[in-house]
């Protein structure tokens, strides 16, 4: 990529995007966002909000849609609104790197967007739970897809982006042994959050997969918080859970650390915690989940490596009958 800014495409403005995506802009990064017709037009016209323990404050970052990023140059992205540049008919300038930041059910829509901004050097990181992104996007555009997580306490308000604690960590790393380039590390490397680079990404990735799984089961299992399920007598159930789950990562060839095991029982047997999960709390909101993505993925890669997952699939059967119904 030679000795030049990073440009930084990154697709979606929600809590995760929106918060690192601030970071780097603030540090001077070349950053633009790709977002919907309908937030691109609010950002555009107010900016983005971002609100972190210690700072208030409104920006006003470059955005693009996909209508755009696909018949415009990037640089179109920092005219003013009404403005526009053209590319004289050719695709639109690669970019270094895209940050992909959107939910899982918005995975296939968001491959098919970045496209134009994908050269032969642009590098891809992923930044959503479980590894079934990886896999299509490694499908996708295989040799450029870094592996990546975070750590990060937020969400949306009044299309505001709050960072509720001070605890923002990015976490990449390559998944063939080529090596994060110099180049992409000293651009995420900015202040606001801590970059880390592991030379076993994947096994990071596999870690976090299971204990989101996990605290996904437990929770939705028995539709209830951490706290309330241990009241009724749960722990047991809890460690068999975890146990059922570790297993297919050790049959996977990447096994849960004890670390990270302690950590996962540490907070799933927690009494009086008031902890849900993610999914537990989309599934009983009524939101769309990542039911398929998260423990269907992990359903699939069990059976592949014959592991039995009966508590897994008992959870599946669950939420898959309830999802139906709230379809029909």
């Amino acid at each position: 990529m030679g000795e030049h800014t990073v440009k930084i495409l990154i697709a979606g403005a929600g809590a995760t995007g929106g918060a690192f995506g601030t970071r780097l802009f603030e540090a001077g990064r070349d950053v633009t966002f790709l977002v919907r017709e309908a937030r691109a037009q609010t950002m555009r016209a107010n900016g983005l909000r971002f609100v972190d323990p210690g700072e208030d404050r409104t920006n006003h970052i470059p955005v693009l849609t996909a209508a755009e990023l696909a018949q415009t140059d990037p640089s179109a992205a920092h005219l003013a609104p009404g403005d526009s540049a053209t590319a004289n008919g050719s695709s639109s300038t690669p970019f270094d790197l895209v940050i992909v930041a959107v939910k899982a059910n918005g995975l296939e829509s968001i491959i098919d967007d970045i496209r134009p901004a994908v050269g032969e050097d642009t590098l891809i990181i992923p930044f959503l739970n479980g590894m079934a992104q990886i896999e299509r996007l490694v499908e996708e555009f295989p040799g450029q897809v870094l592996g990546g997580l975070v750590k990060i306490v937020g969400t949306i308000k009044d299309g505001a982006i709050h960072q509720m604690t001070d605890l923002a960590v990015m976490t990449i790393g390559d998944l063939d042994g080529t090596g994060v380039p110099d180049s992409i590390a000293q651009a995420l490397d900015v202040p606001g959050f801590k970059l880390q680079i592991l030379d076993n990404i994947t096994d990071a990735l596999w870690e976090k997969w299971i204990f989101i799984a996990a605290a996904g089961v437990v929770t939705c299992l028995f539709r209830a918080p951490v706290g309330a399920i241990m009241a009724a007598g749960g722990h047991s159930h809890i460690v068999q859970i975890v146990d059922e789950l570790e297993t297919v990562a050790a049959a996977g060839g990447h096994p849960v650390s004890a670390k990270a095991r302690e950590m996962t029982l540490s907070m799933l047997t927690a009494e009086g915690s008031s902890f849900t999960s993610s999914l537990y709390r989309d599934v009983t909101s009524g939101l769309p989940s990542e039911t398929e993505h998260i423990l269907g993925h992990l359903a699939r890669t069990a059976a592949d490596l014959s592991v039995a997952t009966p508590l897994l699939d008992l959870t599946l059967v669950q939420l898959r009958a309830g999802e139906s119904l709230r379809q029909s």
